[in-house]
Order: C-alpha cells, then sequence, then structure tokens
C-alpha cells in the first residue's frame, strides 16, 4: 500500500509523496488548522491586544453566530470577555511578582521538576527522602493539574490512570 503522511494538525493521512505532502502543507484548510493549534497556547496579554485592535463583528453580534466563527477577521468578545482577559493579565503579573502569591498550590515547573528529581534520587540511593513539601500528601507520579490544561495532548503525554497501568503478566511461554 506504500507509505501513508499523518498530520497532526489535520488529523488526517495520505499517500506519502512529494507532491501530496507539498500539496498539504501549503494548503488553505492545514495553515488554518496549524494556527488553530498554535492559539490554543497564546498567552492573555497576546489575545487581548489582538481582540482590542480588532473591530467588533456586526453579525456575531446580532445574531450571536458568524459564519466565519474562528476565522472571522472582527472580534467576536464582549465588553465582559475583554474585562474577564484584563483581570487575568493582571492576576498572572501579581502572580509573577508577589512572592506571597507564588505560595499557592500551583507551583513551577521547575520546581515540580526538581522535587521529582529528589525523589527518584532518593529511590535510587534506597535512602528516605524528608521533605517539607510531602506533607501535601500528593502520590509521587501526580503530576499537578494546572499541567494538564493543554487540550488534546497525545496518549505518550497523558499521566497513568489511577492505580498504574494494567500489565499482563504470562506465566508459560508458548
Amino acid at each position: 500500500m506504500g507509505k501513508r503522511y499523518y498530520c497532526d494538525y489535520c488529523d488526517r493521512s495520505f499517500q506519502d509523496n512529494m507532491h501530496n505532502r507539498k500539496k498539504h502543507l501549503y494548503g488553505v484548510q492545514h495553515h488554518r488548522s496549524k494556527k488553530a493549534w498554535f492559539d490554543n497556547f497564546r498567552d492573555a496579554a497576546a489575545i487581548l491586544y489582538d481582540e482590542q485592535t480588532k473591530k467588533p463583528c456586526r453579525k456575531f453580534l446580532q445574531t450571536g453566530q458568524c459564519v466565519f466563527g474562528n476565522n472571522c477577521r472582527f472580534s467576536h468578545m464582549s465588553e465582559r470577555d475583554m474585562e474577564n482577559l484584563r483581570m487575568q493579565i493582571e492576576d498572572e503579573r501579581r502572580s509573577r511578582e508577589d512572592p506571597e502569591h507564588r505560595s499557592s498550590p500551583e507551583r513551577s515547573i521547575e520546581e515540580w521538576l526538581t522535587r521529582r528529581e529528589k525523589k527518584r534520587a532518593a529511590l535510587s540511593s534506597g535512602s528516605v527522602l524528608e521533605d517539607e513539601e510531602d506533607e501535601d500528601n500528593q502520590p509521587e507520579n501526580d503530576i499537578p493539574p494546572h499541567f494538564l490544561t493543554i487540550p488534546d495532548l497525545p496518549p505518550s503525554l497523558l499521566p497513568p490512570p489511577p492505580g498504574g497501568w494494567k500489565v499482563k503478566v504470562r506465566t508459560e511461554w508458548g
């Protein structure tokens, strides 16, 4: 059947040859899907800036719907949505500047990685790790929930289910 190319952005596959791949990668649907994917990771300040520069969409304001959806060049945000974005930006700014606000349960990725590395080192050396942060009674492999806010993570990046992966043990070789 030949090799097939799978595009993660568009969630589709096709026969892999230079012509098909080039046609797909330069296509409008691929560019829209790729833009939609990267828009998931934009910070609130960038979104607010873009929305403030756009004019309001008249069709969306009148009917609550727009045939262009996310591809519309006009803003679909209400004043309430804009104010919520401003508050979110202000909260993020305060959390970066205020050391008291930083001690919230949401730790940074660096803190989580250093704790994880300490636990692994302690397990490999056989020593018992006594850490003041372990008083949170979090399981060893518990990933903080705010690290999993990215939609549609591939299965390889998802945490294991509660109780771990189910492994079948074969008793006979046959």
